[in-house]
């Protein structure tokens, strides 16, 4: 994780937002009228009926401002931190996402559940910026057959059914990214091992016999001391219905590749809503920077082995980000339970759910055992 990056501080709220009914609406086409949509891994929006394109609004080389974490916990409801939200939630998985004007229905990506509601409405700190889907549609597709091909000991017509019934839609993900600058100071001890030798009695061919055995102690020395970093883009995911654990192990987004945000970048896809408000975020954030100032300081002790008796930490210049990452995520149903799939729509890396062939499972342990016991009579024989 990028810690140790310069940042820069919004000086002051932007402008206001536009109204979000006019950020969620469609991009139409110039040519032929008909909704454009972002092409991954470009700059463009493009037509899928007569192929015009157009770029995305905005310098590519322009910088994601990090915004001052107590003066917008100061400020929750700043009209210029926060945007008017329409939204659809899902009533089986709780997931938030986006609705346009008038949309009253649709399904949910990760559970694949009916949504059949009337949009209510939420004020939201709107998003910062955006790492843009570098991974195409097809890719994702392909990502899921060769999933599903390459899978051990899975139900026959697993493939076919998934397939047929999962939809691949990308989806952009809400997370918080923090940066804050730590100092701690600490007291505990240092260990070092010493190796000594103390005489042993044992009996050996009966007789009492006397040996000096090394045992291994730790001396321990009373230490105190300072520790300081700074952490940039801790990343904190911001909706309590995402997906963590196929999210994790579909790997990690490179942050440092966030643009700033452009409802362009959005055309075509959807995204989920954050429902972990920024403090409860930032204290996640924290949980994770003490894992690292804790390593930072069993450093800082050195020895064999280390105590931490006590430690204070002071958090100095928090800051944070509203970003929205992308994800390609299909949900299908197969003897009446869900299974999710996700592609990480910045690696390509991919992740799934999957059931088990319980009958597979019992033919492959029976196989085994019954070459283990043919093994066994052939060496039998043999000796």
């Amino acid at each position: 994780m990028p810690w140790s990056r310069s940042r820069r501080l919004s000086p002051e709220p932007d402008p206001a937002p536009e109204a979000a009914e006019e950020r969620l609406d469609r991009i139409p086409c110039s040519q032929c009228g008909a909704e454009l949509t972002y092409a991954p891994g470009t700059r463009m929006v493009r037509c899928a009926y007569c192929g015009h394109e157009q770029p995305i609004s905005g310098s590519p080389w322009q910088v994601v401002v990090e915004r001052d974490l107590a003066a917008a916990l100061a400020k929750a409801a700043d009209e210029h931190l926060t945007e008017d939200r329409r939204i659809l939630k899902c009533q089986t998985c709780a997931a938030s996402f986006d609705a346009a004007e008038g949309q009253g229905a649709g399904h949910c990506p990760f559970c694949g559940s009916a949504i059949v509601a009337d949009p209510a409405r939420t004020r939201r700190i709107r998003p910062d910026g955006v790492v843009p889907f570098a991974i195409p549609r097809d890719k994702a597709q392909d990502a899921l057959r060769q999933w599903l091909a390459g899978l051990w000991f899975a139900p026959s017509d697993l493939s076919r059914r998934a397939e047929a019934e999962a939809r691949i839609e990308g989806l952009y993900l809400p997370f918080w990214t923090y940066d804050c600058d730590t100092t701690t100071e600490y007291q505990g001890a240092r260990g070092i091992r010493v190796v000594r030798h103390v005489p042993v009695t044992r009996q050996v061919q009966g007789k009492l016999v006397t040996q000096m055995q090394p045992v291994t102690e730790l001396h321990w020395t009373p230490v105190a001391g300072r520790v300081a970093r700074h952490f940039d883009d801790v990343l904190v995911p911001a909706a309590r219905a995402l997906p963590l654990q196929d999210l994790g192990r579909a790997g990690a987004w490179n942050t440092q590749s966030v643009r700033p945000y452009a409802p362009d970048w959005l055309a075509g896809f959807r995204s989920a809503l954050y429902d972990v408000p920024l403090a409860d975020g930032f204290a996640a954030a924290q949980a994770i920077m003490r894992g690292v100032i804790e390593s930072d300081i069993r450093h800082d002790i050195g020895g064999d082995a280390q105590r931490i008796t006590a430690s204070r930490t002071a958090w100095r210049g928090a800051s944070f980000k509203h970003v929205l990452l992308p994800v390609w995520v299909a949900a299908y149903r197969y003897r009446s339970r869900t299974f999710r799939f996700v592609v990480n729509g910045q690696t390509g890396q991919a992740h799934g759910e999957r059931p088990w062939s319980l009958a597979k499972i019992v033919l492959a342990v029976a196989g085994a055992i019954v070459a283990a016991g043919l093994l066994a009579l052939i060496a039998a024989q043999a000796g």
